[in-house]
C-alpha cells in the first residue's frame, strides 16, 4: 500500500477539481482502487503503488494543462484518462487556435476574425487600447475574455468593468431597487460575456468579495485603478471630461481596453462625444493602442453585416448631400456676388 499527499500550488484548486468535484470525480472511476481524498489545496491518495503515482501523474499533468492554458474542460480530462496522445492533441490543437481563454463549461474563446485577433496582440503590447467598431464585432466580448486570462493568470488583482450610464434614445424614468438594481441594466452587456467565461458560483463568489467589480463610470471618479484590467465600455457615450477623469484614474501596473461605436452616440443633443477627440490626441502616446474593427469582423447574426453597411452607405449619402447642398449655396452666393459687382446700379 502506498500513501501520497500532493499539494496543489500556483492554481485555484476548484479549477482543479471542478464544480462539484466533477473533474476528481472522473479521476475516482477511472481508478477505482485508489482512494482519492481532497482538502483544501491538498490531494490524498491511497492505494497499490502503481495506481497512485498513475493519479499522481495525471493530476500533476492536469495541473500543467491549467496553468500554460488557462483553464481544462472534463472533455480533455476523459481524453486525458483515455489516452495521454489524445489529451495531448487536443491540448495542441486548442494552442494552437489562438484561444484567449476557456469558457465556464470548457468551451475555447478565442478571436475570430483578423482585426480581432489584432485587438488581442496590441493588449498584449500596450497598457491602454481603444477598440472601435460597430455593434456585433466582438470588442467588447473580447476585452473581457483578456481580462479574464488576466485574472487567472495572475497578472491582475482584480477585474473593473465600467460604462456610462446612458439611455440609448430611451427615457426610463425611475428606477425602482437599491443601487445596484437601478445601474445593472446599463451593464448587462458586460455580466453577459462574464456568464460565458466563468461558473455562475465562482463568478458570483467574486463579484461578492470585489475580485470583479462592475459599476458606472462616475464611481470611478477620485480613485486609482491599479493591479487592475479594466474595461470601458460604450465610451462614445462620455464627453471629454469624463473620458479625461477615467484615463487619469490609472495606476502603474493597470491595464485597460476602451470599446466604442462612434456610430451610436447616445448622448443628449447638447452635450459632444469625448471619443473622437481622445482618439485624435492620444494617437502619437507610446504605449496606447488602436484597433478599429468594421462589418467584416461582425459575428452576430448574418444580417447584422448588411444592416451595418447599408446604415453606412446611407449615412455616406446624406454626407454627400449635404456637402452638394452647400456647395450649392456657396456658389449661388458667389455669383450673386459677382453679379452685384458687375451691375452697381
Amino acid at each position: 500500500m502506498s500513501d501520497v499527499i500532493l499539494t496543489i500550488e500556483g492554481i485555484d484548486p476548484l479549477e482543479l477539481y471542478g464544480e462539484n468535484n466533477a473533474k476528481l470525480n472522473l479521476l475516482k472511476r477511472a481508478y477505482p482502487d485508489v482512494q482519492i481524498t481532497s482538502r483544501g489545496n491538498q490531494v490524498k491518495l491511497k492505494g497499490e503503488k502503481k495506481g497512485t503515482q498513475d493519479v499522481k501523474t495525471k493530476l500533476e499533468l492536469m495541473v500543467k494543462m491549467i496553468q500554460e492554458k488557462h483553464d481544462l474542460s472534463t472533455q480533455v480530462v476523459e481524453d486525458l484518462l483515455i489516452s495521454d496522445h489524445a489529451a495531448d492533441n487536443k491540448i495542441s490543437q486548442h494552442a494552437s487556435g489562438g484561444v484567449i481563454v476557456y469558457g465556464k463549461n470548457g468551451a475555447p474563446i478565442k478571436a475570430k476574425t483578423r482585426n480581432q485577433k489584432m485587438l488581442v496582440e496590441c493588449s498584449e503590447e500596450n497598457d491602454i487600447v481603444f477598440a472601435i467598431g460597430p455593434a456585433g464585432t466582438g470588442k467588447t466580448y473580447t476585452a473581457v475574455a483578456l481580462a479574464v486570462r488576466a485574472l487567472k493568470n495572475k497578472m491582475v488583482r482584480k477585474i473593473i468593468l465600467t460604462r456610462p450610464a446612458v439611455e440609448a434614445g430611451e427615457h426610463l424614468g425611475f428606477l425602482p431597487g437599491d443601487l445596484k438594481e437601478k445601474v445593472d441594466p446599463y451593464l448587462r452587456p458586460l455580466y453577459d460575456a462574464l456568464d460565458d467565461m466563468l461558473p455562475a458560483e465562482k463568478l458570483n463568489f467574486l463579484i461578492t468579495n470585489r475580485v470583479i467589480e462592475v459599476a458606472p463610470l462616475a464611481f470611478m471618479r477620485g480613485r486609482t485603478l491599479d493591479h487592475s484590467f479594466i474595461i470601458l465600455d460604450e465610451a462614445q457615450n462620455c464627453t471629454t471630461t469624463q473620458l479625461k477623469m477615467f484615463l487619469t484614474r490609472l495606476g502603474p501596473s493597470a491595464k485597460c481596453i476602451i470599446t466604442g461605436d462612434l456610430s451610436q452616440i447616445d448622448l443628449p443633443g447638447h452635450q459632444k462625444s469625448g471619443l473622437r477627440k481622445a482618439l485624435q490626441i492620444l494617437a502619437p502616446v507610446d504605449g496606447i493602442g488602436q484597433i478599429h474593427l468594421g462589418s467584416e469582423d461582425v459575428v452576430r447574426h448574418r444580417l447584422v453585416k448588411e444592416i451595418i453597411r447599408s446604415y453606412d452607405l446611407a449615412d455616406e449619402q446624406e454626407e454627400a448631400e449635404k456637402l452638394r447642398q452647400r456647395e450649392e449655396k456657396e456658389k449661388a452666393k458667389a455669383d450673386a456676388i459677382e453679379q452685384m459687382n458687375a451691375d452697381p446700379s
